[in-house]
C-alpha cells in the first residue's frame, strides 16, 4: 500500500469523526452499512471539515456487544465487506486527506473466537493460558462489576473446562491473559496486520483492565502501563506518526498515567469533562466544568486529550459523586427508560431539548477547550435516539441522509434493517437529515461546518495554552488559548445562563490590542487598562482573536478570498 506521510503530532489539530460502521451507509440494499458505504460519503466528511475518521469495530464478531466482541482480529465482518474494502477506504481517505483510526479492542474476545474455544476445551491444551481461568470464585473479589445492568459476577462457569473464566465486560466477552507472553505475541501481530495495511492508529479500548492482581481493583495496575510502553515502543520502531488512543474511563489522575512519560499513549479521552458540561448546562453555572479543568493534571510534551460531547455509548456518571449522579438523572434522565448502566443513554439533541442554542454552545466548548474534538456521527444534524431500543443501541439507528424511504441510508426493505431508522415528528428522518441541511444556509449543519473551518484556520487551539480568565459572572465561562511562540492569543467567552448574561473581564494583560470577533470578522473595541464589558445572549459565545498587532489576523484582500471560496463550498453542496 502507498504509504501515507503524517506529520508529528499531526492528532493534536486532528477533527475526529467517530462512525459506527453498520450505521452510516448501506451500500449493497442489504440493510446494514459497510465499508463500501462509508467511502462513497468520503466526499461528504471533507466538505464537512473534519480529518480523522475513527471507526468502531468493523472486524469478525457475533455483534452480541455492537462487534466489541471480536472472533477474528484480521478479518472483517463480512456483512461490512472484507480486507481489500479496508484498504481501499484508506487510500480514499488519504487521498482526501482523512486519517483513519480504529478501535482494537485489547481486553478481551467474543466467547467465539477460536482462541477461547480451543482454551475452554480442556486444561492442556496450547491455548490453554490464554484466557483467565480459576477452580472458584473468589480471586479478585475487590473488582467492581462494570455492567450492572446485566452481570452478576466477573466470572462465569465453563462447563467443557469445569471452571470459571474472568471477564470484565458481558459473560460472553472473556478476558485475554496478558500474563502469557504468546498473547502479548499474537496481539502484537494484530497491530501489525492493520497498521502495514494503512492504519494511521488505534483507539485502544477499555485499557485499565488488562491485567489481575490479588488485593487491588485489578484497574490501572502497573504491568498495564508496563505493557503499553512496550507496545508504544513496538510501533514507533516500525511505523512513522502513528497514534494511540486510550479509552480509560477513569479519573484525571489516574487517565493522565496512560500518557506515561510520552512513552505510552499519545492520546487519551477527558471522560470527566463531558458530563461536567452538562451539569454546568442545567445549573446555569460555569463551576462544575472550571472545577474538572482545574483537577486535571498536566500531560507530557508530545501528548493530546480527546474530548467528546457524546459517543456510541451512554453519557457515563461514573467519574462523578453520588450527589452529582442523582443531579444528573433528575436533569437529563427523568424517564428511567433512559438509564443504561451507570450512565444515559440519549444522544445529544435529545438531552438538550433539542435546542439549538445550547448546541452550539456546547459544540463551541469542544471546539475551543484544550484536547481534539470528537464528533458523533449524526450530531453535526442533531439526530435523535430511540430509547426503547435494549442496551445502547438506543444511539446506534441508521444515519439520516434525505427524506427518501429509510433515511437514504439504505435502499432494502425496512425489516431488513439493523436497526429502525428514527421516524417521530421531531426526529424522524422526513424531517431531520443531511440533504435538507446542506441546502438550508442557517442550518446547524452548515454552522458547525463553519466554526470546524474557523478551527482549523487556528491550530492554537490544538497546541495552545490554556489560561482561565476570571470574571465577575458565575454563569460565564472564559479562557485564552495563547501559542506564546507566535503571540497568537484567542479569548474564549461562553454564557451557561438561559438568559443574556453580561459579564467584565480582566484582560488588561493584552492592553492595546483589538479584538476581532471570528465566527463573523467583526472587530471589538480596543483592550484597555479597565474590565472588558460584554453582553452574552442567552447559552451564547463569542471567540475573540486579540493577538498583538494582529498575529493571527488575515489581510483585507485575504479575508475576500476565503469568504468568496466558502460562499463556492456552500453553494455547491
Amino acid at each position: 500500500m502507498k504509504e501515507f506521510n503524517l506529520k508529528p503530532n499531526w492528532f493534536k489539530n486532528a477533527i475526529f469523526y467517530e462512525v459506527l460502521v453498520r450505521g452510516f451507509f448501506d451500500s449493497n440494499s442489504d440493510g446494514t452499512g459497510d465499508i463500501p458505504g462509508i467511502i462513497e460519503k468520503l466526499d461528504y466528511l471533507e466538505w464537512l471539515g473534519i480529518d480523522t475518521l475513527w471507526l468502531l469495530p468493523f472486524y469478525s464478531s457475533p455483534l452480541k456487544d455492537g462487534g466489541y466482541d471480536i472472533s477474528d482480529f484480521m478479518t472483517v465482518l463480512p456483512a461490512y465487506g472484507n480486507v481489500s474494502d479496508v484498504e481501499r477506504l484508506l487510500e480514499e481517505s488519504h487521498s482526501r486527506g482523512i486519517k483513519v483510526v480504529a478501535d482494537l479492542v485489547m481486553n478481551h474476545t467474543s466467547d467465539q473466537h477460536p482462541w477461547f474455544i480451543e482454551s475452554s476445551s480442556n486444561t492442556t491444551n496450547a491455548k490453554s493460558d490464554f484466557y483467565v481461568w480459576s477452580d472458584d470464585q473468589e480471586q479478585y473479589k475487590d473488582a467492581r462489576i462494570i455492567f450492572v445492568d446485566t452481570e452478576r459476577s466477573n466470572w462465569t462457569y465453563n462447563e467443557n473446562r469445569g471452571q470459571y473464566y474472568w471477564h470484565r465486560f458481558f459473560s460472553h466477552q472473556p478476558d485475554l491473559n496478558y500474563d502469557n507472553p504468546q498473547v502479548v505475541n499474537e496481539m502484537m501481530q494484530v497491530l501489525h496486520f492493520w497498521l502495514e495495511r494503512g492504519l494511521d492508529g488505534f483507539r485502544l479500548d477499555a485499557v485499565p483492565y488488562l491485567f489481575e492482581r490479588e488485593g487491588t481493583n485489578c484497574e490501572n495496575l502497573v504491568e498495564t502501563h508496563n505493557l503499553l510502553k512496550v507496545i508504544r515502543k513496538e510501533v514507533d520502531s516500525k511505523y512513522q506518526n502513528k497514534v494511540l488512543l486510550a479509552e480509560a474511563n477513569q479519573l484525571p489522575h489516574e487517565v493522565v498515567e496512560y500518557f506515561g512519560d510520552g512513552d505510552e499513549c499519545h492520546m487519551s479521552f477527558h471522560f470527566p469533562i463531558m458530563p461536567k458540561m452538562f451539569m454546568s448546562i442545567k445549573k446555569e453555572s460555569s463551576e462544575p466544568l472550571r472545577q474538572a479543568i482545574v483537577q486535571t493534571p498536566p500531560i507530557p510534551n508530545g501528548c493530546q486529550w480527546g474530548i467528546f460531547l457524546r459517543n456510541h455509548d451512554e453519557l457515563t456518571l461514573e467519574m462523578v459523586t453520588d450527589e452529582e449522579r442523582t443531579f444528573m438523572y433528575q436533569a437529563y434522565a427523568a424517564d428511567p427508560r433512559a438509564r443504561r448502566n451507570v450512565g444515559i443513554g440519549r444522544r445529544l439533541a435529545p438531552l438538550i431539548d433539542n435546542d439549538r442554542r445550547t448546541a452550539e454552545l456546547l459544540h463551541s466548548l469542544l471546539l475551543s477547550m484544550p484536547g481534539s474534538p470528537v464528533l458523533y456521527y449524526g450530531d453535526e444534524i442533531l439526530m435523535g435516539d430511540n430509547m426503547y431500543l435494549g442496551d445502547r443501541d438506543s444511539v446506534r439507528t441508521p444515519m439520516q441522509w434525505s427524506s427518501d424511504r429509510n433515511g437514504g441510508f439504505s435502499r432494502s426493505d425496512y425489516a431488513s434493517l439493523y436497526l429502525p431508522v428514527l421516524m417521530d415528528p421531531v426526529y424522524g428522518y422526513e424531517a431531520l437529515n443531511v440533504e435538507s441541511q446542506l441546502l438550508n444556509p442557517s442550518s446547524f449543519l452548515q454552522w458547525l461546518r463553519h466554526m470546524l473551518w474557523i478551527r482549523r484556520g487556528n491550530p492554537v487551539f490544538g497546541t495552545g495554552d490554556f489560561e482561565s480568565i476570571e470574571n465577575d459572572n458565575d454563569a460565564i465561562f472564559s479562557f485564552v488559548r495563547r501559542d506564546p511562540e507566535t503571540g497568537t492569543a484567542i479569548l474564549c467567552v461562553n454564557n451557561f445562563a438561559r438568559t443574556a448574561m453580561p459579564v467584565s473581564l480582566d484582560i488588561s494583560a493584552y492592553e492595546g490590542n483589538i479584538a476581532r470577533e471570528l465566527l463573523g470578522g467583526v472587530v471589538f473595541p480596543r483592550i484597555t487598562s479597565v474590565p472588558y464589558v460584554l453582553t452574552l445572549s442567552a447559552y451564547g459565545t463569542f471567540w475573540f482573536d486579540i493577538s498583538a498587532s494582529g498575529t493571527s489576523m488575515r489581510s483585507q484582500i485575504e479575508e475576500q478570498e476565503v469568504d468568496q471560496q466558502e460562499n463556492d463550498l456552500y453553494g455547491g453542496a
